[in-house]
């Protein structure tokens, strides 16, 4: 089976194909031309199916099976933000640093060194016939500064319960284990089963 997704970031795509070996994994933009998806939506789930359901769509294929990601992490000492807004926190065409010093500089502005924090995935699954959703979380801390080069976006500041080290510097398959969206992903696969 062909999973196509509706993503081309490549820390997404590298994440998914490792976690779903068992089929060919595709990012949508192999198939058609890159296009603009308005996520307006107001929870990471809804955000998902918004674009799952373009990429699908825009494929005009009914076998296909598209997967779509919507992921971010919510920071308590900043009432849940960036929450859906992670990868744009620092403005539209942000990159990953401009989204995680501003985390850290937004954080360091209440007076904190570190908050509680979590990461959600909502992965939506839109075939012909269905649409089904998936969640995963991850719980941990997020610090004031930036540790480690491996990961992507928030990763070198955000650790996970129980260890002591960040996502920036913790072992591959460490983070596959923990990963809110390794977690989404295998309940994803249970559903992708059933199709």
């Amino acid at each position: 089976m062909k999973l196509v997704l509706a993503t081309s970031n490549k820390g997404k795509v590298r994440e998914i194909r490792e976690l779903c070996k068992a089929y060919e994994v595709v990012p949508y933009t192999d198939l058609i031309e890159a296009f603009e998806i308005v996520e307006d939506a107001d929870t990471f789930k809804d955000n998902a199916l918004i674009k799952a359901r373009a990429v699908y769509e825009a494929l005009g294929d009914e076998d296909v099976v598209v997967i779509a990601d919507d992921s971010g992490i919510s920071v308590d000492v900043l009432g849940g933000a960036p929450g859906i807004y992670s990868a744009r926190y620092a403005g539209e065409n942000a990159s990953d640093k401009e989204n995680l010093y501003k985390l850290i500089e937004d954080i360091k502005a209440k007076g904190v060194t570190s908050s509680p924090a979590h990461y959600t995935a909502a992965i939506a699954i839109v075939t012909k016939n269905k649409e089904k959703t998936v969640h995963g979380w991850m719980y941990g801390t997020a610090i004031t500064e930036a540790i480690g080069d491996g990961g992507f976006g928030y990763d070198p500041m955000f650790i996970p319960e129980g260890f002591d080290k960040t996502l920036g510097q913790l072992d591959d398959d460490i983070k596959k284990e923990l990963s809110h969206r390794s977690k989404a992903l295998r309940l994803a696969r249970v559903v992708l089963q059933t199709l």
